[in-house]
């Protein structure tokens, strides 16, 4: 009995451990700001009739 109990204690835990990290990763990703889109190089459009 007392190995039962260690070893669902211990798949508790694992999976407690999961679930936090998994929360984690989300909390980061959503921690980071969203970076602008602006091109970095701009081209002038051509004019009509050249």
């Amino acid at each position: 009995m007392h190995r039962l109990l260690a070893a669902s204690l211990t798949a508790a835990a694992g999976a407690l451990l999961a679930v936090a990290a998994a929360l984690g990763v989300v909390a980061l990703l959503n921690a980071t700001p969203d970076q602008p889109n602006t091109p970095l190089v701009h081209y002038e459009a051509p004019t009509r009739g050249q």
